[in-house]
């Protein structure tokens, strides 16, 4: 992320869920979650995998051709969502600050306007996402509890069909209680594919948004770091040039050592600059265009799931 590269956090782990797979194998919510964790995890290699540069590091290259096995995580811990929101508030104030200071000195840079443009953008998408996320956990929940009660009504119309003397009426209610059945499959259907086809790449989106936002933060770090070594040179400058004037010959040589590093740090810190703000434009582009594709695709499924 220091180098402006958007990586594509993990799905988030779930202590409940974990611990309703230890206690409840065999439970059914117990399999649904396993399910759901698997799609998410596949997911997610498969979007490392296509990402030009983390498709070739070692690591998960290593990860991808091992044998066996992978080695148990032994002190793992994972950031939520809302956990990574709670840590922007408490830096936004320093932030908020930096972000002015860049307004007044990044004149300089072209690409200022556009980092301005793209971050209202992903502000904005991101409050819209997370509130078309919302809706769809509602509607998820509500197709499941839609099912739940036609499968009830389905089991009570065919007790009453074995329980009734007339043979029409019996008849009657007995194909009554198939179409419920047929219903109670067609809402659990229509709720996995809310889920699964729409639902979480939404989710999987609003994570990748939380990557972006980190790795504009991170540009606004290195530009502050930047700034405060061309500070430190001017000082420094500044220091020895009154040294020169008192005439104070024995301290000039440790001030235009200290000038010279601070001089190297000015410029490691420009090219550092340079360099995050080129990769994120490239990753923001490409994230944009895998983000229409992705969608096109997931709509177009959706709808004829319905």
């Amino acid at each position: 992320q220091h180098q402006g590269r958007i990586i594509p956090p993990p799905p988030e782990k779930s202590v409940i869920g974990m611990t309703k797979i230890k206690m409840l194998k065999e439970e059914a919510g117990s399999q649904d979650f396993v399910e759901k964790r698997r799609a998410a995890l596949e997911r997610f290699v498969n979007r490392v995998g296509k990402h030009p540069t983390l498709r070739h590091d070692p690591f998960f290259r290593e990860f991808l051709e091992m044998d066996g096995e992978l080695p148990k995580a032994t002190s793992t811990s994972a950031l939520s969502g809302a956990g990574v929101m709670r840590l922007f508030n408490r830096v936004g104030d320093s932030f908020g600050k930096i972000t002015f200071k860049m307004d007044e000195t990044d004149q300089w840079n072209s690409d200022f306007e556009w980092f301005e443009e793209k971050q209202q953008q992903i502000e904005a998408l991101d409050q819209q996402l997370r509130k078309l996320h919302s809706s769809i956990e509602a509607l998820v929940a509500h197709r499941k509890e839609l099912a739940a009660n036609t499968g009830v009504f389905a089991k009570s119309a065919a007790m009453l069909a074995n329980a009734e003397e007339h043979t029409a009426l019996s008849r009657a209610l007995s194909q009554l209680a198939e179409v419920e059945e047929k219903l109670d499959a067609l809402h659990l259907d229509q709720a996995d594919a809310d889920f699964f086809v729409f639902s979480e790449l939404i989710k999987d989106y609003i994570n990748l948004i939380t990557s972006i936002k980190e790795v504009f933060h991170e540009r606004v770090k290195i530009f502050k770091t930047w700034k405060e070594c061309e500070m430190m040179l001017n000082k420094k400058r500044e220091a020895r040039a009154k040294l020169e004037l008192a005439r104070k010959m024995d301290k000039i040589p440790q001030v235009s050592q200290e000038i010279t590093e601070f001089e190297l740090r000015v410029e490691k810190g420009q090219e550092e600059f340079e360099l995050i703000s080129k990769n994120i434009r490239k990753e923001v582009e490409r994230f944009e265009k895998q983000r229409v594709k992705d969608f096109k695709v997931t709509i177009i499924n959706y709808l004829e799931s319905l």
